[in-house]
């Protein structure tokens, strides 16, 4: 028989759902009327063994035994699951072949890798084991998904990325929360001090963000407007550009400090005449947007409805398994593969059947506009969040369901209109010897825009909402400076962190390493945390009482402060995270192998343990664990490091390293 193992029970009751009737449903599977089965994972059936599996001896917290690396990796079956793992294994011993279909993406992958590996599968069976990559759970995709498996062995790298990230998630969280853990004890602090890869780095940036604005010194600065007028009366104002001449009484960031200076600025051009010196006028085009990925989803999301990354993705999944009204939501990828473009049509037609209003004043899209979103370069294993073919009635849905579905069918639809047009024009006037500048932009064709009136502000930057009109201009034209303004700011503080910049950084954290040589290795899309993941890990900060919500502001809390400035300054900054991610997006793409990311890990690990254990983390003396009452019990302490290590990672498990050719390849 074939043996299809999904990874939750919804994904395989979607494949039963097209193989052939009747079927029998069994204690943990469906049988197809031709012999063919379904099972399925429930989440994750296995996880990393405890220390003490390693030695009895780390039953107890103790530094002298820090860094903890096993030398062979143990799995063990999760107690909540142990019975669908029993199944698998009569029903991976009886299959012929097996398919891997698992979500698509690194996690999925190594969910049921993991599974395979454990329960024995060797030799031509483990080779002919084939995958099974399913992002639509409606009828119609899943059969075309069964026509489109691959061999398992094409996603080894995959996998074995995946088993990177857990297991040095594993070794980082449980190291360091026991060291610090240990340490803050001989300060005072009662209770379990949880670090990880991602989280504290995370936690790291607000901090840091707090500090800034607390220590923050506002200081004025001013400008110059020159209120300019035509022959025909016909007005607009341009901004003073200040000379290198005035460069002493500037700020590093160019804004006049000096009062006097702006003041002699506006009373030398009051009522003088001026000459257009520079006219660029530029027809330009602007694409559509691309489709979602997951975080781009939650960053738009937050801006626009207030919604946390959490809820998000709660409200995807319903949307994905409950509703089957969008693809696969946690993907990271923004692009579409070509062979999708074929069923545009359907797509599309489903959409305005759903919400038909989507398209209110910007006219009937282009099924057969093929937008930059097409790309299979850009496609891996997942593809981005759109519509799927099915049609229903938004009313079944919950607002919020309504509202994110919406939005994200909107952004599908704009890919089939044609792109914004617009002309910018560039004005430079010289008034008395000084340059004053402005631009302007003329819509010419709205093109997608039209999808987006009613969230035009929101779409646009700062820039682009204050561009004022412009009359007719011509280069050398003369121009009358009615009057100078002087303008008077105040030098803001960065604003608090919040859903949307949080995750913003996530995903563009090369804009916050500080190392100037990783920063060159890093991209600017390099993120920290897995699409999967990022929600989860802020969510995990606030239950453990390191953050805390001002209106939509992030903040950390006095224990989340404490805690980062007892680290070293390497757990607490996304140097180190960052390069790990780009390491491990490496070995997914076989450009880095296994042991080359974990030796030089565990070499780093030994000498953060050293470091931890020299000296006392003093910024907790006082702090007695507020907010931070679940891990106060010692024996909670297993809980709380055991979930630190797994929240980097939607994986709860390393693998075994009996090696089986499934993970030997590169490890």
């Amino acid at each position: 028989m074939n043996l299809y193992i999904a990874e939750k029970p919804s994904l395989g009751r979607a494949i039963a759902d097209v193989l052939p009737k009747p079927h029998k449903k069994g204690d943990g599977f469906i049988t197809a009327a031709n012999g063919d089965c379904v099972s399925w994972c429930i989440g994750h059936l296995l996880e990393q063994a405890e220390p003490d599996a390693y030695d009895t001896a780390y039953k107890s917290w103790k530094l002298e035994h820090l860094p903890i690396v096993p030398q062979t990796w143990q799995l063990k079956p999760k107690a909540k699951t142990r019975s669908q793992l029993t199944v698998l294994r009569k029903l991976v011993k009886d299959a012929k072949q097996i398919i891997n279909a698992g979500d698509p993406d690194r996690e999925g992958q190594l969910l049921v890798d993991e599974v395979i590996s454990y329960l024995g599968v060797k030799g031509s069976k483990l080779d002919s084991v084939q995958r099974l990559l399913i992002s639509d759970l409606n009828p119609q995709a899943v059969k075309r998904a069964l026509g489109q498996m691959r061999s398992n062995r094409e996603f080894i790298p995959l996998s074995t990325s995946a088993l990177a990230r857990s297991r040095a998630d594993w070794l980082y969280g449980m190291n360091m929360t026991r060291a610090y853990t240990i340490q803050g004890k001989k300060v005072g602090y009662k209770g379990v001090l949880s670090v990880g890869r991602v989280q504290t780095p995370l936690l790291g940036l607000v901090v840091r963000r707090d500090e800034e604005i607390a220590h923050f010194q506002p200081k004025p600065f001013y400008e110059v407007l020159a209120h300019l007028a035509t022959e025909q009366q016909q007005t607009f104002s341009a901004k003073w550009q200040p000379s290198k001449a005035c460069e002493p009484y500037m700020d590093e960031d160019g804004r006049v400090l000096a009062k006097g200076l702006a003041q002699n600025v506006v009373s030398r051009i009051n009522d003088k005449p001026a000459i257009v010196t520079k006219l660029e006028a530029k027809d330009k085009r602007q694409n559509p947007p691309l489709p979602y990925s997951l975080s781009a989803l939650q960053i738009d999301a937050a801006k626009r409805f207030g919604f946390s990354a959490k809820a998000v993705l709660d409200i995807c999944q319903s949307l994905y398994e409950k509703h089957k009204l969008i693809t696969y939501p946690r993907s990271d990828s923004r692009h579409l593969p070509v062979e999708q473009h074929q069923f545009a049509t359907s797509v599309i037609k489903a959409v305005l059947q759903n919400a038909s209003s989507l398209i209110d004043g910007a006219g009937q899209p282009d099924a057969q506009r093929k937008s930059k979103a097409w790309d299979d370069s850009q496609v891996d294993a997942h593809h981005a969040i759109i519509p799927t073919e099915k049609t229903a009635n938004l009313a079944s849905l919950s607002n919020d369901e309504s509202k994110l579905y919406q939005h994200i069918a909107r952004q599908y639809l704009a890919q089939f209109y044609p792109a914004y047009l617009y002309a910018e024009t560039q004005v430079e006037v010289t008034i008395e010897g000084g340059l004053f500048k402005t631009k302007a932009r003329q819509d010419k064709h709205l093109g997608w825009k039209a999808l987006f009136t009613s969230n035009s502000k929101a779409a646009e930057s700062d820039d682009e909402q204050h561009l004022q009109s412009l009359p007719p201009l011509t280069q050398g034209q003369s121009l009358h400076c009615q009057r100078g303004e002087l303008v008077e700011k105040t030098t803001q503080p960065p604003k608090h962190f919040t859903d949307a910049t949080l995750l913003g950084a996530m995903t563009g954290i090369s804009r916050y390493v500080a190392d100037p040589e990783i920063k060159k290795i890093l991209k600017d899309t390099d993120g920290i945390g897995t699409e999967a993941t990022r929600a989860g890990i802020i969510e995990l900060l606030f239950k453990r009482g390191y953050l805390q919500r001002q209106g939509k502001s992030i903040l950390a809390t006095e224990v989340g402060k404490g805690l980062v400035n007892s680290l070293p300054l390497s757990a607490t900054t996304p140097d180190m995270t960052a390069l790990w991610e780009n390491s491990l997006d490496a070995i997914s793409h076989k450009r880095l192998k296994y042991q080359a990311f974990m030796q030089p890990l565990t070499e780093q690990l030994t000498q953060l343990i050293i470091q931890a254990a020299s000296q006392l983390p003093s910024a907790l003396q006082g702090l007695k664990g507020k907010g931070n009452p679940a891990f106060k019990a010692k024996s909670n302490y297993k809980k709380a490091y055991s979930k630190s290590a797994k929240i980097g990672s939607k994986t709860k498990a390393g693998t075994k390293v009996k090696s089986t050719t499934q993970f030997k390849h590169n490890s």
